[in-house]
């Protein structure tokens, strides 16, 4: 069984993965024998991260690189391959966000989410795939949402663009599966970050209503998602490919709460 997790010689980039569920992924595949990369353009936050890796005992690769420009990808994979080697497993991570009702939005905002969330992916997936198609082995994970399947308010660029990632995964797989690169999907629901801790409190309506909402009757951790990607970039996922795996609590699978209804 040990070895079925084991990622010991790997090479594993995780793009924004200074905070949050990127820093999660990162740790959990770095104590699983992975050699991970991390980038981010804040310099703080890539301090903060080596900080973290170096307090749990393990071992980071930490640049920085804007995943939406074509060239520098090229410049800071090429680093990550001198440094550390070619890269067997990649979590498109980096993401971002913007909540405006699609009447304000400006389109320069649309088109930033977009090229975040959606064309990033594929750059980076571009810039590393070849040699995984060299090797006929390699993983690739893309961050995916719950809102790549049902829409929410003021989050038109988001749900847009992860939408379009849940179809361009697939599309990889279509492409890339025969060279034995399983590319997949995570859809992380709720889950308790810094950047939620505000909405998080009792009382507050959007914190009712995911526990309303979510059959385990709880937020999600950062090491939910984190287990979820371990397990898709192991062995134990060689024939897992094209799939989105929801990390919600169940959210998906419930139609929601009617107020008085009885738990039958």
């Amino acid at each position: 069984m040990k070895d079925l997790f084991d990622l010991t010689g790997k090479v594993a980039l995780v793009t924004g993965g200074t905070h949050g569920i990127g820093l999660a992924i990162g740790l959990l595949l770095a104590r699983a024998g992975a050699k991970v990369c991390v980038n981010d353009l804040d310099d703080d936050k890539l301090q903060s991260c080596r900080d973290i890796y170096k307090q749990s005992g393990l071992d980071v690769f930490t640049l920085k690189f804007n995943v939406t420009a074509e060239v520098d990808v090229d410049r800071g994979i090429t680093l990550i391959e001198k440094k550390a080697g070619p890269v067997d497993i990649l979590v498109n991570n980096a993401g971002i966000i913007k909540r405006i009702p699609i009447i304000d939005m400006k389109i320069a905002d649309y088109k930033q989410v977009i090229d975040v969330d959606l064309v990033a992916p594929l750059i980076v997936s571009k810039r590393v795939v070849p040699n995984m198609i060299e090797k006929r082995n390699g993983k690739i994970i893309n961050m995916c949402s719950m809102m790549s399947v049902y829409g929410r308010n003021t989050v038109s660029a988001y749900a847009s663009a992860k939408g379009g990632l849940k179809l361009l995964t697939q599309s990889m797989t279509c492409e890339w599966a025969k060279y034995n690169i399983q590319i997949n999907g995570i859809g992380p629901g709720y889950i308790a970050t810094s950047q939620t801790a505000p909405i998080r409190e009792n009382g507050h309506p959007f914190n009712d209503l995911v526990m309303t909402r979510t059959p385990a009757g709880r937020w999600g951790e950062p090491e939910d998602v984190a287990n979820a990607a371990l397990f898709l970039a192991s062995k134990a996922s060689n024939f897992v490919n094209g799939h989105i795996l929801y990390v919600d609590g169940g959210i998906l699978a419930n139609f929601g709460y009617v107020k008085g209804e009885n738990d039958l």
